[in-house]
């Protein structure tokens, strides 16, 4: 049988054309087997709301059986100039403890106290009113949402954050303090009464408003992280705080040994202050992650 020139042109592409639908179909299988994967290894995911019109995002961890089991929650909070991608992938407390929610928020272009004035990285307010109160306003967007979806446990949801992100952990402190068991701010300063003398003039005003924070904070569990040599946010402000800190919590003035450059300030209330005093600078220990869970899983309201 002779093929005409036409048929053949009409085969081959036929061929073709059958060869690139095996190609996206093997692609296609291939996303579905790497998301499952993913989905398999417990992988935060991307969640979106809307506050006051403005789109916010978030990566989440959601634990198989949240929906029906009471399920603790860890707010981990990045650092000015840092992300939601950034914090998720170095802080893995849904993989120290795959039985809770974790929760990783995406700040907006902020501007910093210490760093970038002209707000041109993300961050989070500084302070009540500041910004609209947009990040306590997306805060609690994305608590109801978790308590609407999920069985969350009231008892067991906590905070931690580095430099910005722990400052914006002290806030959500004086500001929504009943909703934490316990917080753990690292290489942070609540700007109490001596230290908004010590930064730099233009941000006196800010810092002075920030101050009025601590009047609202209430007696809670606490583990702050300072480095020694922190030249950001200097160490010296960071001790006035855990002073600050040990006094309002009514603990002990002598702390015990809590582990490696650990003390624990033991309270009669209930509210110790754990302290984590490293050598390094403005920086988060490879271990604080499992100490932070391990302070945190010992903390529940009453």
């Amino acid at each position: 049988m002779v093929m005409s020139k036409n048929s053949y042109r009409v085969l081959k592409f036929a061929a073709v054309a059958l060869s690139m639908v095996c190609i996206l179909l093997t692609n296609s299988f291939a996303a579905d087997t790497d998301k499952d994967a993913k989905a398999a290894a417990g992988a935060p995911a991307r969640m979106e709301w809307t506050v006051d019109g403005v789109t916010r995002e978030a990566l989440v961890y959601i634990p198989p059986a949240a929906k029906t089991t009471l399920t603790p929650v860890v707010f981990s909070f990045h650092g000015h100039g840092g992300n939601m991608k950034q914090v998720a992938s170095g802080n893995t407390y849904y993989k120290l403890w795959p039985e809770a929610i974790s929760v990783y928020m995406q700040g907006l272009n902020t501007p910093g106290r210490l760093v970038d004035p002209e707000g041109k990285k993300p961050g989070w307010q500084a302070f009540a009113g500041d910004q609209n109160d947009r990040d306590l306003k997306f805060f609690d967007a994305v608590v109801a949402s978790l308590k609407k979806d999920y069985k969350v446990d009231e008892k067991r949801i906590y905070s931690t954050g580095h430099s910005n992100g722990g400052g914006f952990t002290y806030l959500l402190w004086s500001e929504r303090g009943d909703v934490f068991a316990a917080v753990a701010p690292s290489a942070a300063a609540t700007l109490n009464a001596g230290v908004p003398n010590k930064i730099p003039a233009q941000f006196a005003a800010l810092a002075e408003a920030a101050s009025k924070n601590v009047k609202e904070l209430k007696p809670k569990p606490v583990m702050h992280i300072a480095g020694e040599k922190d030249g950001l946010v200097k160490f010296e402000w960071q001790k006035q705080t855990i002073d600050m800190l040990i006094k309002l919590n009514g603990c002990s003035e002598k702390g015990e040994p809590w582990g490696e450059h650990c003390t624990i300030y033991k309270s009669k209330t209930g509210t110790p202050v754990i302290t984590y005093i490293h050598p390094g600078g403005h920086s988060v220990p490879a271990d604080a992650q499992e100490l932070i869970v391990k302070f945190f899983k010992e903390q529940a309201k009453p």
